[in-house]
């Protein structure tokens, strides 16, 4: 797939087609080459699920910063547990920590926004380019609702930063399609979520959103804007 033809007529397709159909056309058309990266939220619970539960050629991945919720860890735990399968887990570098951290402190996100990027590239960008080594296709949970940035993103598309083909099956859903999903499939899902906690990432750096608020209000809830990590680029 080298042309904007091509690619134009694959985000035609996997437009047309449901959740699970539109997996399985990546994993065939993409042998071996796709990965889904989860953080374990709602969204990327639903697309565990529909990997899982029909046994998609698709390598499900996780990202451990070091910093994530007790509720996290072992809502990853049930999830091995009830599908039998596991997650390889990706980890941040040890003396990258340790520098950041004998330097900036254990709390240096919270001076200034520089400092919360370069944690968040320490923690979560540069693991995620280990884990995408290779891969011809990165699977996310995105959806559009989640904030402007995200709106603007595609069912398919190229991803420059990472040199690969990004794909969001989720990127039209609501969050009701999503959770309406959860519940027909009995699939588990982070207990936080039922207090607020919408959007979960690190622990130090999410909070419970109150009601009418943005879903992302939670994620870095100290600043006023810039609430992406680096992982996804509009």
């Amino acid at each position: 797939m080298t042309t904007t033809l091509e690619l134009t007529e694959t985000e035609a397709t996997l437009e047309s087609l449901d959740l699970v159909s539109s997996l399985r056309w990546v994993a065939e058309h993409f042998p071996g080459g796709v990965a889904f990266s989860t953080s374990l939220g709602q969204e990327d619970q639903v697309i565990t699920d529909a990997i899982w539960r029909n046994g998609l050629n698709i390598q499900v991945f996780t990202l451990d910063t070091g910093r994530l919720f007790p509720e996290t860890y072992s809502l990853a735990e049930e999830t091995r547990a009830q599908y039998g399968q596991s997650i390889q887990t990706f980890f941040p570098d040890a003396q990258d920590v340790e520098a950041l951290v004998s330097k900036k402190g254990f709390f240096s996100f919270y001076e200034s926004v520089e400092n919360r990027k370069e944690c968040c590239y320490i923690r979560k960008v540069l693991p995620l380019r280990r884990a995408l080594n290779g891969a011809q296709v990165w699977v996310t949970g995105l959806r559009g609702e989640q904030s402007a940035n995200r709106q603007a993103m595609r069912i398919f598309e190229w991803d420059e930063g990472y040199r690969l083909f990004k794909f969001n099956p989720l990127i039209h859903w609501t969050y009701q399609q999503t959770l309406d999903y959860l519940a027909a499939h009995n699939v588990p899902d982070n207990p936080l979520h039922r207090k607020g906690f919408i959007s979960i990432g690190c622990q130090p750096c999410t909070r419970a959103i109150e009601p009418g608020e943005d879903p992302r209000a939670g994620r870095w809830w100290w600043e006023t804007s810039k609430k992406e990590c680096g992982l996804h680029r509009s």
